[in-house]
């Protein structure tokens, strides 16, 4: 035994002067080549042990965090801890067990003041034991004061904390100023009378008061969830006078906090010289009392009134199921749009059959923690095994409420901080989009299946899309086909004229509400498929009369993942739109949808024969038709020419998608540069860089990939990585490989076997006016255990999983829609 603890201090020796217990914790990580992250969040990093909170020390018999290179592995029955020391002769492991304290539900839940977690502690919640344990002597609770082991175990310890108290900011919404409220000119002072502070200017409503601090006026706000009224005058005033920045009256607290709100940056602002800005016009702020709820009140009281809407329409609880394929997941700071699309992608059989393999050992791997096979076999595993799926013990269920709890859910922490890791987006703890998510899943899955195509349970969502084009005037035919894994569909925005009803804050008052006639999605599958008319110039007969264009399905995925877009663009901001589409179970056939191909006697365009400059190599030539689409929407035409070549050069729509997850991007206004003009200019984008290739092949994409996405991107590794992606049908550049061959062209993805006829599975559902905020859920069909093999839809909020109730008014307002080929 003294000899592991000799190899532990050698190994500490160096570091253990540090400043803090943490620093000695990282310092370590980084001696072993592994990513402090996995330090702080510390589940068992093959397998899902766990049983409350996401973290495997919840277990009745612990985690067991290696003391060498801070893996986590569980003990007890599957024993990963065992197995890392097997792998890795790594003695010494200390075994944190944490037994969570009873708890007693309330009922109702305790109402929320704002949006954050309560500052808990562990200590509050939890009872904690650690020992030090030697896998090689079977040796347990050993002398935590030898050597340098204390201030190890108390990095550990302390790296824990500091991941809890990330959570809790994560949660915490930060509000800033801006260049408008620290810059803020106003106009000459007056002290405005106790009279004209009770209702707007434009109109007699008397609450939900924005007050103007440039200029004194008063008006009206937007109407409001929850019934309070608005006619958006205050917004009109800002219109027509261009003052950006206002206060809302009731909001205003004699600690100086209120709602300050800047029309110009159409955001919540914080504004550090309130005090002074209203003295300016008369107004006392120690003197003022809160009168209305802040605008984050009443989102937290909307999210909650969704999140905690798991009753009938009765009022009766909604059945909690329990077993396997019924896991929740913890929602550990906005990620419930990554919970509804893993639920999705688990209940299909492809992604069951490719990951949930409970008999055979983790892969063989140093760092389990950033492999993507190891932690989607580990969220497999947790989501299908039931080990996890039943009701949580530690709620004392009180006798007003003796209904059987819902399970505490597993926390996919270690997934999410992987397959978002330098990710702008999906790094972080904010909402996202969950349709974004999905396609950012399908990529990375795809890079990792590079050398094993036939394993990919993503090529089950793949499919071929048959462009064709006809000139007016000569009749001649172009056919192109793209691979494909979803399909975005708009939907058709009708409103009803709209319609008035009283508010019940002030009967005198009427709030407009926007209203939606419902569409068929068979409706909007025809105006996705539809002919359509687009500008081009002739190639064959010079004729300017334009062509006729259609997209079908050449061929059909075995999973169909369609995307419901209801948006308009207001402001060049997509504003979510309420229209509801209607979807049965039964299922339809998309026969009608399939492309013939080329006809007899269709003649043919002849290719174009616009070159480039180097030797005869076809330039990049933007599809026109979608360029007029792009450019029609008021997008510079560089931008429009770098977001078709990112997304294959095809789908107006998808380039649309790009721009708008882009806008950010430092060359995004440049004219796209190819670096063809010959090796000087592959070279100078970084077609040859070692480095970048090197980072590219270390995800699995082929030298020729790698060195053709870099050429064709201007040397830039993410947008190469979205290139490779969207192009895997290119065998890439072999100028540098001798002897490489290109391989043969390989057979279009999906079946064009007919019929070809779906059933919905699952919908992922969004609640809230913006994709980047609310709340998502998902609804599967499953067979519910002690209902006779009966299907039926089950809800997936977060860690809640209940047999669902309303699902077709649910499935009116999908935001993603998973068909099964039946």
């Amino acid at each position: 035994m003294s000899s592991h603890i000799s190899a532990l201090q050698k190994l500490t020796q160096d570091f253990v002067q540090s400043s803090s217990p943490l620093e000695q914790v990282n310092r370590s990580t980084e001696k072993t080549a592994f990513n402090a992250s996995t330090v702080r969040y510390l589940p068992c990093q093959y397998g899902t042990r766990v049983k409350a909170n996401g973290v495997s020390q919840d277990d009745q018999a612990g985690i067991n965090v290696c003391l060498l290179c801070f893996n986590g592995g569980c003990d007890g029955e599957r024993n990963h801890g065992l197995l890392h020391f097997q792998r890795t002769s790594h003695p010494l492991a200390l075994n944190i067990k944490r037994t969570r304290k009873k708890v007693q539900r309330d009922e109702p839940p305790q109402k929320m003041s704002k949006l954050a977690i309560s500052a808990e502690t562990e200590e509050d919640r939890y009872d904690t034991h650690t020992k030090v344990l030697c896998y090689a002597c079977q040796a347990e609770d050993l002398d935590r004061t030898a050597g340098k082991i204390p201030p190890v175990v108390d990095g550990v310890m302390k790296a824990m904390t500091f991941a809890r108290q990330e959570e809790v900011k994560a949660w915490e919404q930060e509000f800033t100023p801006c260049e408008h409220t620290l810059c803020l000119k106003q106009q000459s002072s007056r002290k405005i009378a106790s009279q004209d502070l009770g209702h707007c200017s434009m109109c007699d409503l008397k609450e939900n008061l924005w007050l103007c601090l440039e200029c004194g006026n008063l008006g009206c706000g937007r109407a409001q969830w929850g019934g309070i009224g608005g006619n958006s005058h205050g917004l009109a005033h800002s219109d027509q006078t261009s003052h950006g920045v206002a206060v809302k009256l009731g909001s205003i607290t004699p600690e100086g906090s209120a709602d300050v709100y800047c029309y110009k940056c159409n955001e919540e602002r914080v504004d550090t010289e309130l005090a002074s800005h209203l003295k300016h016009w008369g107004i006392n702020i120690a003197e003022r009392e809160k009168t209305e709820k802040s605008l984050m009140e009443m989102q937290v009281e909307q999210n909650l009134k969704w999140d905690f809407a798991m009753t009938t329409e009765d009022g009766k609880e909604l059945k909690p199921v329990f077993g396997p394929s019924f896991q929740g997941l913890k929602n550990i700071g906005n990620s419930c749009y990554l919970a509804s699309i893993v639920q999705c992608l688990f209940s299909l059989p492809e992604f069951q059959k490719r990951y949930y393999l409970p008999k055979e050992e983790p892969p063989l791997t140093n760092l389990p923690a950033e492999d993507l096979e190891t932690q989607l076999r580990k969220l497999a595993d947790g989501v299908m095994s039931g080990r996890y799926s039943h009701p949580d013990t530690d709620i004392a269920v009180s006798p007003d409420t003796p209904e059987v709890p819902h399970q505490k859910g597993l926390s996919p922490a270690m997934f999410k901080h992987l397959i978002g890791r330098g990710h702008e987006e999906f790094s972080t703890m904010r909402q996202q989009d969950s349709f974004e998510f999905l396609t950012h899943v399908f990529k990375h899955i795809n890079i990792s299946h590079q050398s094993l195509p036939a394993q990919n349970p993503v090529s089950s969502f793949d499919f071929t899309m048959e462009q064709r084009l006809q000139c007016i005037s000569c009749k001649k035919v172009r056919y192109r086909t793209d691979e494909q894994d979803n399909i975005s569909i708009p939907v058709p925005v009708r409103r009803i004229p709209k319609t008035i009803s009283p508010n019940p804050m002030d009967i005198d008052n009427i709030v407009e509400k926007d209203e939606f006639e419902p569409v068929e999605l068979r409706e909007c599958l025809d105006n996705f498929t539809a002919t359509d008319s687009v500008e081009l110039t002739c190639s064959s007969c010079g004729s300017k009369d334009g062509f006729t264009k259609r997209s079908l399905f050449k061929t059909y995925p075995e999973n169909l993942a369609i995307n419901a877009r209801r948006f308009e663009l207001v402001n060049w901001v997509p504003t979510k739109l309420d229209i509801p589409v209607q979807v049965t179970d039964e299922v339809f056939d998309m026969s009608q949808y399939a492309s013939k191909g080329l006809q007899p006697g269709e003649e043919e365009l002849p290719e174009d024969a616009n070159t480039s400059s180097s030797g005869g190599v076809p330039s990049f030539v933007p599809d026109e038709a979608a360029l007029v689409q792009l450019e029609s929407m008021g997008f510079p035409r560089p931008r429009c020419e770098r977001a078709l070549h990112a997304t294959g050069n095809s789908d107006a729509e998808a380039a649309m998608n790009w721009l708008f997850s882009h806008m950010e991007d430092p060359d995004i206004d440049e004219p796209l540069n190819l670096g063809g003009g010959g090796g000087a200019a592959s070279t100078s984008s970084g077609a040859d860089d070692p480095e970048k290739m090197a980072q590219l092949e270390a995800m699995g994409i082929s030298a020729p990939q790698a060195r053709k996405g870099l050429k064709e991107t201007g040397g830039s590794v993410e947008r190469a990585l979205d290139w490779v992606f969207n192009h895997p049908d290119d065998q890439g550049d072999f100028g540098g490989d001798e002897g490489a061959a290109p391989k043969a062209p390989k057979a279009p993805a999906g079946s064009a076997e007919l019929p070809a006829k779906y059933q919905l599975q699952s919908i992922v559902c969004h609640k809230g006016a913006s994709i980047h905020a609310g709340h998502y859920v998902a609804f599967i069909r499953k067979q519910i255990p002690d209902e006779d093999g009966k299907v039926s839809w089950v809800l997936f909020n977060d860690e809640k999983v209940v047999k669902a109730a309303d699902v077709e008014e649910m499935k009116k307002f999908a935001y993603v829609y998973f068909f099964r080929r039946v």
